[in-house]
This record gives C-alpha cells, sequence and structure tokens, in this order.
C-alpha cells in the first residue's frame, strides 16, 4: 500500500497531465490522494514544496531508467550505436510519459519552479558507459558522439520521427558513423 507522500505525489503527477501546475489546487490534489489538504501540507509544506519533491521523483526515476537502458543494451553484447539507442528509446519514452522529464530536457520551467538539468546527466551516463563498455574507444570521441546522439534524440522530441523504433535506428546510425568501432 503506498504512503500518503507516494499517493499525493502521483495525484500531483496525474493532475500535472491534465493542465498546467498554476491551476492544480492542492485541495484536489489532496482529495485524489484520498489525505486531507493538512496532511499534504505536513508532507510538503507548500504547493512550491510539493512540484519540488514531484521534479526530484522524476528526475531520479529518468536517471535510474537510463541507466536500466544501457546496461541492458551493454548486457545484450550491443555496439555503441545500439547502446545509444536504447538511451535515445528510454529518453523518448520518459520525455512522452513526464512533462517534467519532458521540461528538463528541453529547458523549459514548470510556474517558476527550476527544473534539474538532465541533459548534463544524459551525457556524462551514456558517456560513462561507452567508455565501461568499450575500452577501446577515445573519450573525446564519445563525448562528441554522445554530445551528437543528444542532439538529434530531443530534437525528436520537438520533431518527432515517424515512430520511436526509426529514431533509435538513426541514432545508432549517428554513433557508429562517429565513433571508430570495427564493423562486422
Amino acid at each position: 500500500m503506498p504512503t500518503a507522500r507516494e499517493s499525493l505525489l502521483a495525484a500531483a503527477f496525474d493532475a500535472l497531465g491534465d493542465r498546467p501546475w498554476a491551476e492544480v489546487r492542492m485541495v484536489e490534489v489532496a482529495a485524489a490522494a484520498g489525505v486531507s489538504r493538512q496532511t499534504l501540507y505536513n508532507e510538503f509544506h507548500s504547493k512550491d514544496g510539493l512540484v519540488k519533491a514531484l521534479i526530484r521523483r522524476e528526475a531520479e526515476h529518468y536517471l535510474a531508467g537510463l541507466d536500466r537502458a544501457l546496461a541492458l543494451a551493454a548486457r545484450d553484447g550491443g555496439d555503441p550505436g545500439e547502446c545509444f539507442a536504447a538511451a535515445a528509446g528510454w529518453t523518448l519514452r520518459g520525455a512522452r510519459r513526464s512533462p517534467l522529464v519532458r521540461a528538463a530536457l528541453t529547458g523549459r520551467r514548470i510556474e517558476g519552479s527550476p527544473l534539474p538539468d538532465l541533459v548534463t546527466p544524459l551525457h556524462t551516463h551514456t558517456a560513462d558507459a561507452l567508455m565501461s563498455g568499450f575500452p577501446g574507444l577515445r573519450a573525446a570521441d564519445v563525448a562528441w558522439a554522445c554530445e551528437a546522439a543528444i542532439r538529434l534524440t530531443l530534437s525528436y522530441l520537438i520533431a518527432p520521427a515517424p515512430t520511436d523504433e526509426v529514431a533509435c535506428l538513426r541514432v545508432a546510425r549517428l554513433v557508429r558513423g562517429l565513433l571508430p568501432w570495427p564493423k562486422s
């Protein structure tokens, strides 16, 4: 059974999917979570505290999923292109699922609340995964390939590819073209 805090964060997330944060009312969030408004204020102290906790939860969820996607692609024997394609797929799905992740990746703000920078950790996590999974690669080449692949991935948030699969195939092709990797 979820805690009051988890229920409140879920209700706030659902409300944010329906309308802008400025239109979300605390009494509605509390009612949707099945708790009193006082419980909501005891947990988060303010509407600003609630959105900050929600932002933190979404950023942590996104980064944990990114690490899982990279690890799974590497474990399955993927080449650098496939590894980054897994990161691109997770990023596209995460941005579609969460307006907060999308806003953080595209540099927007939520009602004055600063969002965490998710682009820098996306670059760091993917570069680290490629460097550890493919020790023959040069750091400068990996950094460049990751930057280009992130830019392409983020462009698909604004102007979507026909499908996520197509976007991921294009990202993989880009990374393969930028990294000197033995072709089988």
